[in-house]
């Protein structure tokens, strides 16, 4: 059976997700858990960067 590089156990499917440019190979649930974590990044960059007043591109 393969093993979740995230939490180490054992599962029946693996799914890959791109984090940080890198490709992991992980289970649903850290997957899920990855996607959620990198929505919340973004967001709170966005709100920093309105409070800061920053126009440009990122």
């Amino acid at each position: 059976m393969p093993e979740c590089r995230e939490c180490e156990d054992e599962v029946d499917e693996l799914v890959k997700v791109k984090v940080g440019g890198k490709t992991k190979k992980v289970c649903e649930d850290c997957a899920d858990r990855l996607r959620e974590e990198m929505e919340i990044a973004e967001a709170s960059e966005s709100v920093i960067q309105d409070m800061m007043g920053f126009k440009g591109r990122r």
